[in-house]
């Protein structure tokens, strides 16, 4: 007899993200003691058996609730009992701009990147189907352009370390199902159910909403839509860096024969390789350097994140 349908859809899922590794890699299970993460981690003990690859595992305490430390060294012992070595836990610092979701997602992605490159390691992230529908709803709220739109990637190098979301087709009933068959014991992490948490009100308000007025499988249909939407950012951003790539990309009367979904990326290209912070660079940036452009009335220049400004001369964009 074979294992739970729910366990085997993980394993699957874990087996096709491990093909994409080097074999003899090692391969961490990024994993918080929930559902999602506990699931992979699991999976990638038992699929890492039999496929040239070294597991372990690594938790983040983001130290904010009481007990933290306490629930890592938990966590810890589980991976460790799944047959996860190294198992460990790195505590971090969350500060920083953007409020608390942004900041505990650059702490946690920073003690990643050490931990991987301490190790030669690829990372596994637990992130669902719902996880990526609640972004791309994020995005849509924001109102980010297509590359928000294709919400999180399946497989994306931070920092010169590999990360990897075999998850992303399954939903969070399969993970918890998987853990329960295999009597796994879960953590909910009382932040998931605080509505002070835009996530959380996605979760737990606007999706609900959604599926009560349009019907069931929004969660299924946003995802989709985000797998599309990745496949012509993906390509756009293809052809945006061969411009930026190619002499003179600052030439105005080049980009101004560039679609104008090209011509906003490499114009953004431009601004980083200028100095700009990535995440600070906004789409009002990038309107207020396209008009320089192809609405030029003689401005003066445009303030960039970063302390940067662009300014047209001669026919040409320059950064400053």
């Amino acid at each position: 007899m074979g294992p739970d349908p729910a366990v085997a859809a993980v394993r699957l899922a874990v087996r096709r993200a491990l093909a994409d590794v080097p074999p003899g890699t090692m391969v961490l299970a990024a994993c918080s003691g929930g559902a999602d993460s506990l699931a992979l981690a699991a999976a990638l003990a038992f699929e890492t058996a039999g496929s040239g690859h070294t597991a372990g595992g690594v938790t983040i305490d983001h130290g904010l609730q009481e007990g933290s430390a306490d629930r890592a060294e938990q966590v810890v012992r589980a991976m460790a009992a799944l047959g996860l070595d190294p198992a460990g836990s790195v505590a971090v610092e969350v500060a920083g701009p953007g409020g608390p979701e942004a900041a505990a997602r650059n702490a946690r992605y920073t003690a990643l990147d050490q931990a991987a490159r301490e190790l030669g390691a690829a990372v596994l992230l637990g992130h669902t189907r719902d996880d990526q529908a609640e972004t791309v709803l994020l995005g849509l709220a924001r109102g980010s352009g297509l590359r928000s739109l294709a919400g999180m990637p399946e497989r994306f190098v931070r920092d010169g370390v590999t990360y990897l979301r075999p998850l992303l087709e399954l939903d969070r009933t399969t993970t918890r199902r998987a853990c329960l068959a295999q009597g796994l014991q879960v953590w909910d992490d009382p932040h998931n159910e605080d509505p002070a948490f835009t996530r959380v009100r996605v979760r737990h308000e606007a999706l609900p909403a959604l599926e009560k007025a349009l019907g069931p499988g929004v969660a299924e249909a946003l995802a989709r839509t985000a797998r599309m939407a990745r496949a012509d950012s993906e390509a756009l951003d293809a052809w945006a860096e061969r411009c930026f790539q190619a002499q003179d990309a600052a030439n105005v009367a080049s980009l101004t024969e560039l679609p104008e979904a090209v011509r906003t990326r490499v114009l953004r290209l431009l601004a980083l390789d200028a100095g700009c912070p990535p995440g600070a660079l906004a789409a009002v940036h990038l309107q207020a350097m396209d008009r320089l452009v192809t609405d030029w009335r003689g401005q003066r220049h445009v303030d960039l994140p970063g302390g940067v400004r662009a300014f047209r001369r001669y026919g040409r964009l320059f950064f400053s």
